[in-house]
């Protein structure tokens, strides 16, 4: 098994490299949102000393980390397997004696990341120096406990992503579910706004929801805030929706494929 996925990264890690300008793109795409937000709620802090407790350096520092942590917990088999299933293509796939998702599509996936995020690090040390960040809470501890959640992270928004993935086979308006799952994502994650400064509704809502670990919960983690009993329930939720997650993509892959085979593509 170990050689399979060996041989796929071969493979996946060629075939990034030939979409260097498509890779270019997803990469500015990421870096806008956050590099707005930072520069807004700079602004703010800096204006009025503080929003709800915390300083312009809370904000530099939480941003430029949402950056690293966004990319190792994104998914973005939608755009990797969404069209096979709609154009039939899939059947190939199909054929191999490896599941489509669990092997091909996360390997792509992984490629896909570390290239990025080659990229990434150079922008990423011109934005520490522009903006200066105070990095001092932080220590190999909280990044090593940070390490379990960008992995849960990860793990829950492959999974979940590929569901609705697998929606294709019932629909083809699987990518206006995928762009509201991601809204979801974006205001539940913390990626929009750090949860603490959300309504107290949204900061319930997101305690219990699978977002936060893809995003908030590492992220508080790795810039030590977060007192170890909060990361350690957190954790506990973030296994439970790991594992939901599994269940419902086993189901909706097997009833998917099911239907995808009775129509003789």
């Amino acid at each position: 098994m170990l050689r399979i996925f060996q041989r796929f990264w071969l493979v996946n890690w060629a075939e990034q490299w030939q979409y260097r300008a498509n890779l270019l793109m997803y990469l500015l795409y990421w870096l806008v949102s956050p590099v707005v937000y930072l520069s807004v709620w700079i602004t703010i802090a800096n204006s009025q000393g503080s929003v709800n407790g915390m300083s312009a350096n809370d904000f530099v520092t939480y941003y430029l980390t949402l950056l690293i942590v966004d990319q190792l917990t994104s998914d973005i088999t939608i755009h990797i397997l969404a069209y096979k299933i709609q154009d039939g293509t899939l059947s190939g796939d199909l054929l191999r004696p490896v599941h489509p998702i669990l092997v091909n599509t996360l390997v792509n996936n992984i490629a896909f990341k570390a290239l990025t995020f080659m990229a990434l690090i150079p922008i990423w040390v011109v934005l520490v120096l522009l903006f200066r960040p105070d990095y001092s809470a932080v220590s190999w501890q909280s990044v090593l406990l940070a390490l379990p959640g960008v992995a849960m992270g990860f793990g829950i928004s492959f999974l979940l992503g590929a569901t609705i993935t697998c929606l294709a086979f019932w629909t083809t308006r699987v990518y206006s579910i995928s762009e509201f799952y991601y809204a979801l994502a974006v205001l539940f994650s913390g990626q929009f706004v750090p949860l603490p400064l959300m309504p107290r509704v949204i900061q319930a809502a997101a305690q219990y929801l699978p977002f936060q670990m893809m995003r908030y919960v590492p992220i508080e983690t790795i810039l030590n805030r977060l007192p170890l009993e909060t990361v350690l329930r957190d954790y506990a939720i973030g296994l439970a929706w790991l594992a939901v997650a599994w269940l419902l993509f086993r189901f909706v892959w097997r009833e998917g494929v099911r239907r995808f085979s009775a129509v003789g593509a």
